[in-house]
């Protein structure tokens, strides 16, 4: 793998390309690019018709996410949700429908193509009660115990400092706050060739954590209540016509591949007594305005 900086230019390069492709055609044929395979299993069949019907048709287009986090975690009114990698904006505005208007949905992003089709897709679906801003979801520009929920699809796995994306969540959470995020994981030892042929199928360029490891690192953040549900388990099928052009042997790794490579959901909670700088443990207190050039921890 390369530097951190290698790493988030690839990505900003692969979903601006993405943003790019879906702004101006319009077209689900716009995502069909070698770079993300969403027309394979891993992005199809994530929202229902509902769903869909209820935001702008290229905020669901330009969705490339793994999982629909909105789907299997409790919104309440009146909570403010930020999602980490926001980008076309459908999670952040099916999030926003959820907690009404006395609530708040936050996107984060770092790639201004995605910022622009998000915010255009918010002006289309008339939504007040959102707000996107552009950053890195290992420095996210929001105060300590701000947020009631974070909700992340199938991007924590393209950081190439996850420990420092944990640690950011679970600084901006308020105590009791809940994390809710559909990711990318492995299940037992996989060989090394295998393991990188797989993940670049479903598009991963920093690399899908094993399921233990994404929990350790959750509990050494300081989360509690950390829970894994598969939602979807790629199977050999799933990836040979990829892999195949990419040179594979598909039949041979097929028992090594089978049952190893999942989209998930994991969820955690920030503990209800836990306390962070800046007088975050009061109960009462306003959930401030988002500044996208406040710093946080260094």
């Amino acid at each position: 793998m390369g530097s951190d900086t290698t790493v988030q230019e690839q990505v900003k390069e692969r979903y601006g390309s993405a943003a790019r492709a879906v702004a101006e055609s319009g077209s689900v044929q716009a995502c069909c690019d070698p770079a993300f395979r969403c027309c394979d299993p891993i992005t199809v069949n994530l929202y229902s018709a509902d769903e869909k019907g209820s935001i702008p048709e290229k905020a669901a287009l330009a969705s490339l996410g793994c999982g629909n986090p909105t789907a299997l975690i409790e919104l309440r009114p009146g909570e403010t949700v930020l999602d980490l990698g926001s980008g076309g904006g459908i999670d952040v505005l099916l999030s926003a429908q959820r907690v009404g208007p006395s609530g708040k949905a936050y996107g984060l992003d770092m790639t201004e193509e995605m910022l622009a089709l998000a915010r255009e897709n918010q002006r289309q679906a008339g939504v007040t009660n959102v707000e996107f801003l552009k950053g890195e979801i290992e420095n996210i520009p929001l105060p300590d115990g701000s947020v009631d929920v974070i909700i992340s699809n199938c991007v924590i796995n393209l950081s190439a400092d996850k420990d420092r994306v944990l640690s950011e969540a679970f600084r901006v959470l308020k105590p009791g706050g809940r994390f809710a995020v559909s990711d990318v994981v492995t299940r037992g030892s996989v060989p090394d060739q295998v393991r990188q042929s797989m993940l670049l199928w479903v598009g991963c360029i920093a690399g899908a954590l094993e399921e233990n490891e994404y929990v350790d690192k959750l509990v050494k953040a300081g989360f509690g209540e950390v829970s894994v549900e598969p939602t979807r388990v790629y199977n050999i099928e799933d990836a040979r016509q990829f892999l195949t052009n990419s040179g594979v042997d598909v039949d041979a790794i097929a028992a090594e591949v089978h049952g190893k490579f999942m989209s998930a959901f994991l969820r955690a909670a920030k503990p209800a007594e836990a306390c962070c700088v800046g007088g975050c443990c009061s109960s009462a207190a306003e959930v401030p305005e988002a500044n996208p050039e406040m710093g946080t921890r260094g």
